[in-house]
Formats: structure tokens, sequence, C-alpha cells
């Protein structure tokens, strides 16, 4: 009897400790950042962009680590990026603050040129997004809303694209992936290489399709929750068990990163998906 009492306590006290750690660690990876590196090659990168450094932010949703962001500022400043891409959801729908997003923005604009697209969270915001847009604007910041604009280099150059989250049009989501295949389309987009910036990840195949070498993507907040050696529990617009939830994905000639981002929205809570941002370099072959 006495044998079964004190296995009993131990399994008690053990599952006790499990249950702290996990708390532990599930605290810590909510109020922390950290920074997530890819090295990517890319066959047709120009010989002058050989190394060129992207900083990405995503789904900042008005979050704040450290006062005015400056732990998230401290990062950008550390790995000094050749341009910082903001791809979307700067702000929060279900709490607006945009004084938090334009306080974060003054301050990277001077570590590197910055360039946004919108989420699905600035079209939900209606005409207070036009009074965001023109603080960026101000604040110095390239708002790429379907747009295509030229990066130079020496003497080589890049097109950096930017689409506008498809909420701005319309909500159905039958009708999205073709809008934004026609919007790519109708760029008349050249010969050479090319970088996406869109905010979902869900229409990997229609940048493929349009044979664009480097995607940056944000949106599914890593799936949320993250099982190990599974990958993200639920995504918008993905659903459950989402197939771009974050991290490095293939195919054609096309090369996706979909960041796991900064802030949370609908669900405030993130387990084993730690908030990040992504740099990305670039090698050619």
């Amino acid at each position: 009897m006495k044998n079964n009492n004190k296995s009993k306590r131990i399994i008690i006290i053990t599952i006790l400790i499990l249950l702290a750690v996990f708390g532990g660690i599930t605290v810590w990876g909510n109020l922390t950042i950290g920074t997530t590196r890819y090295k990517i090659t890319l066959e047709r990168l120009p010989v002058a962009f050989e190394g060129y450094k992207i900083a990405q932010i995503a789904d900042l949703h008005n979050s704040e680590f450290g006062e005015d962001n400056s732990k998230t500022i401290k990062i950008l400043k550390e790995e000094n990026p050749d341009i910082i891409v903001i791809t979307g959801d700067l702000v929060d729908s279900n709490h607006m603050d945009i004084d938090i997003a334009i306080k974060f923005i003054q301050q990277a604009v001077k570590i590197s040129p910055c360039y946004y697209v919108t989420g699905n969270h600035e079209a939900w915001i209606g005409d207070i997004y036009y009074e965001l847009e023109e603080q960026l604007l101000d604040a110095g910041v390239t708002v790429l809303r379907d747009e295509v604009i030229t990066i130079s280099n020496d003497k080589d150059s890049i097109q950096l694209i930017g689409l506008d989250d498809p909420d701005f049009s319309d909500q159905a989501p039958y009708l999205q992936e073709s809008m934004l295949e026609a919007k790519l389309y109708n760029m008349n987009l050249k010969d050479g290489f090319k970088i996406l910036l869109s905010h979902r990840p869900e229409f990997f195949g229609v940048y493929v399709k349009n044979d664009i070498d480097l995607v940056l993507s944000g949106h599914a907040h890593g799936g949320q929750f993250r099982i190990p050696f599974i990958g993200g529990v639920i995504a918008p617009n993905q659903g459950f068990f989402p197939k771009y939830d974050a991290g490095e994905y293939h195919e054609a000639n096309t090369t996706m990163i979909v960041s796991r981002g900064i802030g949370n929205s609908i669900i405030p809570v993130r387990i084993n998906n730690r908030p990040e941002v992504v740099i990305v370099q670039l090698y050619s072959q």
C-alpha cells in the first residue's frame, strides 16, 4: 500500500512539474519575440543582389514588445537589412490604435527603406484605413496597392510587387483567387526577378502561375497553436491544419516564406508559436 501511495505522489508531482514547465514556456512564448532567418537560393537573382537582406514584419496587430516596440526595433537595427517589408495587418480592427503602428513605423524607416502592403484588417477598418495610409506615406513608407516598382542595385534591378488584400474588393472567398490572378496579369510584369508582397499565403498557386520568384506572406499566424512535427492547428481562410501556416514553400520557380507574425487578433494566445521577425537573405545558384 505504501509503495502505491508513493507511486501516485510521484506521478502527481511529475504532472504538476510538466504543467508548470509547459505553462512557463507558453507565457515566455507570448511575451517575447525572436528572429527567424532564411537563406534562400534563387536561380534568377541578379548578381548585384547577392546577399541582399530583407526583414519582414507581418501581422503586428497593434502589439508591442517593449516600450514603443523597442525590442522589435532592436532586432531590426542589429540585422541592418537592405529593406524592411510589412506584409499586412499592421493594425487590428478589433482594438484599433493607429499610434502604436505609426510609432513603430517612424522608427523602422530610420533603419532601412520600408515597403508596405495591406492585410484584411486594414480592409475591415473602413475609412480609418486612409488616415493610416496618409500617416505611413508621411513617414516615408512606400505603400504598394496593386503596384509594381523597380529596385536597383548597381547595374541590376528587381521588380517588387505589392498586392492589396482582396477583402478591399470582395470578401467572397470563391472570387478572391481569380481577382488576384487578374491583378497580377494586368500589371504586365516584365521578365526577370520578381518579389511579391502579399498578405495571403493560401493563394500560392496563383503566385506560382505568375512565375514569381519570391513571395513574402503572413496572415496564418503560424496556425496559432503549433503541434510538434505536425504544424499549425488553425488559420484564417485555411481552416484546420492549414497547408501554408509558416516557413518555406517551393513549387516550380517560386519560393514562398510565410511569417508566423508578431501579434494576435481574435485568439489572444499562441502555443508553441513564438512571435517572429523574419530575415530573408538572397543568394543565386
